[in-house]
């Protein structure tokens, strides 16, 4: 037993998560870390430990040299969407947790996993124990259709799905039922093309991935053979990008099969288009216009798996079965489209149509939620008001990420937009807007309330105890990791 971390000895602990709680008996070692010695540390906490948390702890650790930097984050794991969200069959983009492995093994930085901010700890008392705060913690909610029959059966959402392949610990009971051969997928965004390619994927593929053993198990018994990607507006507004349509256009055993009329008179609108929105369309083109006895064609004839993008639709009614006990159709209304280009709005004109399907995904975005009434927060953006990440009337609160613009882009547009919140920060030491002189105590006050209330933080160093494990499982079945999907197993094998 680490000597460091004596004080926690025999103390019963409290998870809370997902609305269970349990009590056990065990602690952890390794909780508190040696500091830099400066009279007057800038202390500044950061909640989240996604790809906002962590790129914002490093340009704040990087440009000044008192920084001392603690990430809280409610699950015992830290990462957020880079191990939640970042589709299984792209492993490149998570090597970003390389960067934030570095980061975090810095003294000046420290993870408080297993600890939930507004529930376990309160802003207010954040806020006097550091001298900045920053939030950073996504947008944890999903978008509502607001439709008849989005609650049937069978009528996903993309967040919840993508949780549960990804092993998220909320989404670990999903059970989604694959006996439909036809799926639809709502939405034109890069994580409706993950979707797509999930559920189309050959699982020997899938089996060299981290997705979890749950969901390739659930996808071994797939009936799925068709899947539609629905977007409301036209091949000129997809918000997809080129490398997730050419994965899917590539994907072996699939072909697609688009309506070559939604392309015409389009050679001359793609002349002026910015480069990557040239260049995605052109790719669009060539794959429905293509003459006959091309790639595709022979694509084609060697699978028994297709999909197709549906433009101008906009889901007005999940139709139910006939003992309404499930999803059995979607029914959506035609648009045509108002504008030109990326403000072209979608409006309905008077059509309907049906698709019938018994398997439904909702990917029209993420949202994020208040932390706290303190926090002023915008419920129809689903953002924090913010002027370049500082908070708007609360001086020393800052926000960074998804809960900052909202869920959009890119983690390399995240990352600028975190950097932009660590320098607003920094400026704000320089001009004295935010004044650091007097001590703070940063994570040893918060560590004192956490024991007082029987929560037990999560360090790094016990994370990758857990990394360990998830590994060495991988490896057993040739996969880069087994993930382990139960908080209170993780909590378990690091007290052990």
């Amino acid at each position: 037993m680490s000597p460091s971390c004596s004080w926690l000895c025999g103390i019963g602990r409290r998870v809370v998560y997902g609305g269970t709680r349990s009590l056990p008996t065990t602690r952890c070692p390794g909780l508190r870390r040696t500091l830099t010695s400066t009279a007057h540390p800038l202390q500044i906490c950061i909640v989240g430990s996604g790809p906002a948390g962590f790129y914002t702890a490093q340009h704040l650790l990087k440009h000044h040299t008192q920084a001392v930097v603690d990430i809280y984050e409610k699950l015992p794991v830290p990462f957020g969407l880079v191990r939640f969200g970042v589709a299984p069959d792209h492993p490149e983009v998570k090597n970003v947790i390389n960067t934030f492995t570095q980061t975090a093994n810095l003294e000046r930085c420290s993870f408080l996993g297993n600890v939930t901010v507004g529930r376990d700890v309160t802003i207010e008392e954040l806020q006097a124990a550091y001298h900045a705060v920053v939030l950073s913690y996504g947008a944890e909610d999903k978008r509502q259709l607001g439709i008849p029959g989005e609650n049937l059966p069978g009528v996903y959402s993309a967040r919840d799905f993508v949780g549960w392949y990804n092993g998220l610990p909320d989404n670990r009971h999903l059970s989604p039922d694959f006996s439909s051969e036809t799926a639809v997928i709502l939405g034109h965004g890069n994580v409706a093309l993950d979707i797509a390619r999930i559920l189309l994927s050959p699982l020997d593929l899938l089996k060299k991935t981290d997705i979890t053993q749950v969901a390739l198990n659930g996808l071994s018994n797939s009936r799925v053979k068709k899947v539609w990607l629905v977007g409301r507006r036209g091949p000129l507004q997809v918000a997809f990008t080129i490398k997730e349509l050419r994965e899917l256009i590539q994907l072996p055993g699939t072909h697609s099969v688009n309506d070559p009329s939604d392309y015409q008179n389009l050679t001359e609108s793609i002349k002026d288009l910015p480069r990557p929105r040239k260049r995605l369309t052109e790719l669009l083109m060539k794959t429905v216009l293509e003459k006959p006895g091309g790639k595709e064609a022979i694509r084609k004839s060697q699978s028994d798996q297709e999909w197709g993008l549906r433009f101008l639709r906009s889901p007005v009614a999940v139709l139910p079965s006939e003992d309404g006990k499930k999803a059995a159709g979607i029914r959506l209304s035609v648009t045509r489209l108002e504008g030109n280009g990326e403000k072209a709005v979608a409006v309905p004109t008077g059509e309907t149509e049906d698709i019938s399907c018994g398997l439904i995904f909702s990917s029209i975005g993420y949202r994020s939620v208040p932390i706290s009434s303190s926090v002023p927060f915008l419920h129809k953006n689903g953002i924090i008001p913010n002027s370049m990440g500082r908070v708007q009337g609360a001086p020393g609160l800052y926000c960074s990420g998804w809960v900052k613009r909202g869920p959009t882009g890119v983690i390399a547009t995240t990352m600028t937009d975190s950097f932009d919140t660590a320098q607003s920060l920094l400026e704000d030491t320089k001009s004295g807007a935010l004044n650091y002189s007097e001590t703070r105590p940063g994570a040893s006050a918060i560590r004192e309330l956490l024991l007082l209330r029987g929560i037990q933080p999560v360090s790094f160093s016990d994370w990758e105890k857990i990394d360990a494990i998830e590994t060495a499982r991988g490896m057993e079945v040739g996969k880069p990791r087994e993930k382990i999907l139960d908080p209170e197993e993780m909590l378990h094998l690091v007290c052990r």
